[in-house]
């Protein structure tokens, strides 16, 4: 019906440009519409209304046409020489293209989207090899040539459709490709289309047009999107782990989530599923058990009626690290909660309190040295004296205590070393020991009062009308340090029978970046910050307003494991991110169905400053005891960045000790798991298709739609082509606008009583 009013394919008008051939100038056509305009205007002006309005568009409307049709409009646009041109058709070869075409319940649903895709590749091909040379290419993680549709099995493990396009670009530089048609359900794996890649397509003004299969809305299904859990972590610490589902169909029932380490069941939930579409995270606490890199596997219980349960299971790797880690404590006086803390960590195999405690002016108590000399000369004054620690906790001791040099090695033991900085309340500490005035107050997560008197004793008489109490923040529930029971709802009711602190102090007000975990009620009947952490430079720190928690073990039953349980929580929160000299990493330590993988190594020196001429390497472990070396290179535009490809050849785990000679070592693990990848997100991706063929010039189409694809696949700049100029005046539809419009005006005046 289009070709029928319109002469041409849409695709012509979509590609072209619209021109005028008449020699005269544009400007004088606008000038002679903008007179007729003027001169029926003037013409009618003696009568007025909304009659002579419509009688005045109508009439200046044909005149307007037939002005514009004297200047011979036409459509500009290159068109590829018959024969000439390659026309490159791509079939995906996944296998998520052996799930069915439609929705199960509809007609046709038992046909695969590879069965589907074969049937109209043929017809494409045949329609388009009498003008053009056509090509046929398989495509998963690389493309490659093909018989014929029906040799082209869906059974490749993943699909990476920019590497695929990258590939046929790399094997047609030297050919006259004119256009590319692309059959797929757009379930890509390798996260969507490289900006480079778009610009190679454009470049070559090359269109992709897309053909989508696979229904656009998920089947009845529970997928198990995505799992979020910290890559590293302290022996026998608990981990929290934010497991995010996706479901259609199952909306208001009930599904069970676990996590399991070699079968065993480490821990479950159950949860209410929400709306169909909606992205539900769901948190697992579990422990990490002893130290290695221990694989998690964290599953929905398939429902009833699923479509498929191969999506509701996802494995994260866990490098799980048993050396201690040190916290220096310097505390400027005696207090209980001194002992307590001490009483708590003693427990903790993985963190080594080392404490100087101020017994009187001039003398200092040293605990948990690990030789006579260490500390001897009070607080560190030197880098490679203080960095030998992974946290610091800095208890009722004033600012003015520590010298400038020793203030700015504070700040850079958070900023450049990476450590955890802890500040307590106390009567010298925070506002009352000049801290908001000193060079480490931006180390604070809060901005402290101008003014002194912020510690607040407790009456001790139980009687007494005010006590403060500590009171979890909604941040707090989420938190790993301040889950003191595993169940969250659990976790809020212990967080209210807690015991009265000691005593509390002003912290002033959380700074943007910081957030509450907890907080405390006032004499004066509000709520301040209790407990505040944040992000500082490459480490973090914290303000505990309060030197009372100790009560928490005094008053509560025998057996309660509250307070230990959390400054055991803090305190490996303090350290637990804190870098050695020589930092391995990588993008993500699960590789779904494909093998490359890059080994990041970050080297400081023993200032942790960047080490730029270190000479890096690593050995990786594989799966059958096979061991690689691979050598790290400098990264040009980053000192102390070191990195490499490495190609997991084989599925399984995979351990890689990267080492810096005379910096020191580090290890990092990562898996292989193939046969996952195109479990996931198993509708189509429409979305996807229709931006790769907007941003190329193409055209999205539904397998409904394909008997106008050899019609617009012609115009293109792409190849060998001959530009044309497609004239317009003698359009159908210009003809039919030129008698309608004097008829609609007859009509009306033959309403109105007037012809």
């Amino acid at each position: 019906m289009f070709e029928l009013l319109f002469k041409y394919p849409l695709a012509a008008y979509q590609r072209g440009h619209w021109v005028l051939l008449a020699a005269w100038s544009p400007w004088v056509l606008l000038l002679a519409i903008a007179a007729t305009l003027g001169g029926l205007a003037w013409l009618l002006r003696p009568h007025r209304g909304r009659r002579t309005m419509a009688i005045w568009a109508l009439q200046s409307a044909v005149i307007g046409l037939v002005l514009v049709l004297l200047w011979q409009p036409a459509l500009s646009l290159a068109q590829l020489k018959p024969q000439q041109n390659i026309v490159a058709v791509l079939v995906d070869d996944s296998r998520s293209m052996a799930l069915p075409n439609a929705s199960p319940n509809s007609a046709g649903g038992a046909e695969t989207r590879s069965a589907a895709a074969a049937s109209l590749s043929s017809g494409v091909l045949d329609e388009l090899g009498r003008k053009f040379q056509v090509r046929l290419y398989r495509f998963d993680n690389q493309v490659a040539r093909a018989a014929s549709p029906g040799a082209i099995r869906p059974a490749a493990a993943a699909t990476r459709l920019d590497d695929s396009l990258g590939q046929l670009l790399d094997q047609t530089a030297d050919l006259p490709i004119g256009a590319i048609v692309l059959l797929s359900d757009g379930a890509d794996n390798r996260g969507g289309l490289e900006r480079a890649t778009l610009d190679r397509l454009r470049a070559r003004h090359i269109p992709v047009d897309t053909v989508g299969f696979g229904p656009t809305a998920p089947a009845r299904d529970v997928e198990l999107d995505d799992v979020q859990v910290q890559p590293r972590a302290l022996a026998k610490s608990r981990l929290v782990a934010t497991a995010t589902l996706v479901q259609h169909g199952f909306a208001g029932q009930s599904a069970r989530i676990t996590v399991k380490q070699h079968g065993q069941m480490l821990a479950t939930r159950t949860l209410a599923l929400g709306r169909d579409g909606d992205r539900q995270p769901v948190e697992l606490m579990f422990n990490a058990g002893e130290a290695g890199a221990k694989t998690f596997d964290f599953e929905v219980a398939p429902l009833p009626g699923e479509a498929t349960a191969a999506n509701n299971l996802q494995s994260r790797l866990v490098e799980v690290a048993s050396s201690p880690h040190r916290i220096l404590y310097i505390e400027g006086e005696p207090r209980w909660e001194y002992k307590f803390i001490r009483r708590a960590e003693a427990a903790d195999p993985q963190v080594q309190l080392v404490s100087m405690l101020r017994a009187t002016e001039n003398k200092i108590y040293r605990q948990g040295i690990s030789d006579p000399n260490e500390l001897a000369d009070g607080f560190p004054s030197r880098p490679d004296e203080l960095f030998r620690y992974q946290g610091l906790i800095i208890g009722s001791v004033a600012a003015a205590y520590f010298t400038p040099a020793q203030q700015d090695l504070i700040q850079a033991f958070a900023d450049r070393r990476g450590g955890g900085i802890l500040f307590m309340g106390g009567a010298s500490s925070l506002a009352d020991g000049g801290w908001q005035d000193s060079a480490m107050a931006p180390l604070l997560p809060v901005t402290l009062p101008a003014r002194g008197g912020t510690f607040v004793r407790t009456n001790l008489d139980p009687a007494a009308t005010f006590h403060p109490q500590a009171v979890l923040a909604p941040a707090g529930g989420e938190s790993i340090i301040t889950r003191l029971l595993d169940d969250p709802a659990a976790n809020a009711r212990q967080w209210q029978k807690l015991p009265w602190l000691m005593d509390y102090q002003d912290a002033g007000v959380p700074k943007p970046g910081a957030t509450v975990l907890a907080e405390v009620t006032t004499a004066g009947g509000q709520r301040d910050p209790l407990l505040a952490i944040e992000n500082y430079g490459r480490g973090r720190t914290a303000v505990l307003a309060t030197s009372g928690t100790w009560r928490w073990q005094m008053m509560l039953p025998l057996g309660d494991a509250s307070y230990p349980r959390f400054w055991q929580q803090l305190l490996r929160w303090l350290v637990a991110g804190t870098p050695g000299q020589v930092a391995a990493s990588v993008a993500s330590p699960m590789l779904y169905d494909h093998a490359q993988i890059q080994l990041n190594a970050e080297v400081k020196d023993a200032q942790y400053n960047p080490a730029a001429g270190a000479t890096v390497s690593a050995r990786v472990l594989g799966p059958g005891g096979s061991a690689t070396l691979v050598p790290l290179h400098a990264a040009p535009d980053a000192p102390g960045h070191f990195s490499a490809e490495f190609t997991a050849a084989a599925p399984g785990a995979y351990l890689a000790t990267v080492t810096a000679p005379g910096f020191g070592a580090d290890t990092v693990g990562f898996e292989r798991v193939d046969g996952v990848a195109e479990n996931f997100h198993t509708a189509q991706n429409k979305e996807l298709l229709e931006r790769l063929a907007a941003e190329t010039g193409g055209q999205y189409w539904t397998p409904s739609q394909l008997g106008g694809l050899a019609a617009a696949i012609p115009y293109s700049d792409a190849g060998i082509t001959l530009r044309q100029n497609l004239p317009l005046w003698n359009l159908p539809a210009v003809f039919f606008l030129l008698l309608a419009l004097p008829l609609l005006e007859w009509l009306l005046r033959r309403r109105w009583g007037v012809v």
